[in-house]
């Protein structure tokens, strides 16, 4: 295709006609930032647009930058292109980005989901002509269960461990993934406590959204405190040090990975949630279908299985390299990997 009003470069997804880059990975002058994960919001540019809850979020991992917020569908134009940003549901302040000039819309969607957290802003199906999918989960096999029967089994585990007189250790990316995790737990159980890494984030989050009560861990927590409460970690902090004084525990994994048999003995836990903050195959395919779009670039995950299977329902798919990882980025962070 020539001239596309989305072009994929060695730094990012880039508009020419803008001179405005798309979750670039590289350093760049503007750059439009769909949410805060660390492999879609980079440090190095020189102006970030983003939505107004991510704002602070990507300050608090960034440090001084330049950024600017904006609304759910509020208008901003460069050179003659209309851009506009729309709930992606991932995590909280999560984008997807429409682009449009001369009546051609494209939109590029980040991280997605199309289930309702409770605490993410809710995915909204925005109608265009292209369409930049992920494909994390872009697999039939990977069908998600509702959150309802995810957080009771979660609950009921830690309920279990609790009788038993240990702690319980849940994983989580420190950035939404923890967050989620929190607003679902049955407190009535015992005390949440969290690693340094995840309070950080949660006192971020706090200042535009509520989240339940949460004690920090410091080098002064003893172990008793612990005992029969739950945890919430970064997986960096498996295996490390940092856990000896919650002996003994029992440790889990939220993640959408926790599908696959064996994942959860190479992660080497206990136990292994399913619970994903990106699209399942069914949810993929619905949300494509929402935007009615006849154009589909499918960038991280399965992408060539995904875009060979749109194309054989007659839609023009195609692939394309990024520097994405989706799940894999926040299961395999170092992000807290320093442990106070």
């Amino acid at each position: 295709m020539e001239n596309p009003l989305l072009a994929f470069t060695d730094k990012g997804i880039y508009c020419e006609q803008a001179g405005v880059y798309l979750d670039p990975w590289k350093p760049v002058d503007k750059a439009i930032i769909s949410h805060g994960h660390a492999d879609h919001s980079r440090w190095g540019h020189g102006r970030y647009i983003t939505h107004e809850r991510n704002v602070p979020i990507i300050e608090h991992r960034l440090g001084n930058i330049h950024s600017t917020g904006v609304s759910w569908g509020e208008s901003f134009t460069v050179n003659g292109v209309r851009f506009s940003l729309h709930p992606a549901g991932h995590i909280p302040g999560s984008s997807q980005i429409r682009v449009e000039y001369k009546g051609e819309v494209w939109v590029f969607s980040g991280d997605y989901k199309t289930g309702d957290d409770g605490l993410s802003t809710p995915y909204e199906p925005v109608r265009c002509h292209a369409f930049i999918t992920e494909c994390t989960f872009g697999l039939p096999a990977f069908k998600w269960r509702p959150q309802e029967e995810v957080f009771r089994d979660i609950n009921e585990w830690w309920a279990e461990n609790r009788s038993e007189g240990k702690t319980s250790i849940l994983f989580g990316y420190s950035l939404g993934k923890a967050q989620r995790l929190l607003k679902h737990l049955d407190t009535s159980i015992g005390k949440v406590y969290t690693h340094a890494a995840i309070e950080n984030m949660n006192e971020v989050i706090r200042t535009f959204l509520p989240l339940p009560e949460t004690s920090r861990i410091t080098k002064e927590t003893q172990r008793d405190e612990l005992r029969g409460h739950l945890v919430l970690a970064p997986p960096s902090a498996h295996g490390s040090p940092w856990l000896r004084k919650m002996v003994p525990y029992e440790t889990a994994t939220a993640s959408g990975w926790m599908a696959f048999r064996g994942a959860r003995r190479r992660r080497a836990v206990d136990r292994g949630f399913v619970l994903s903050d990106h699209c399942d195959w069914a949810g993929l395919l619905e949300s494509i279908e929402a935007t009615g779009a006849t154009r589909v670039i499918c960038t991280h995950g399965y992408s060539d299985i995904f875009s060979r299977f749109l194309r054989e329902k007659g839609l023009d798919a195609r692939t394309e390299e990024t520097q994405y990882e989706g799940e894999l980025a926040e299961m395999n962070s170092t992000e807290g990997a320093e442990i106070t």
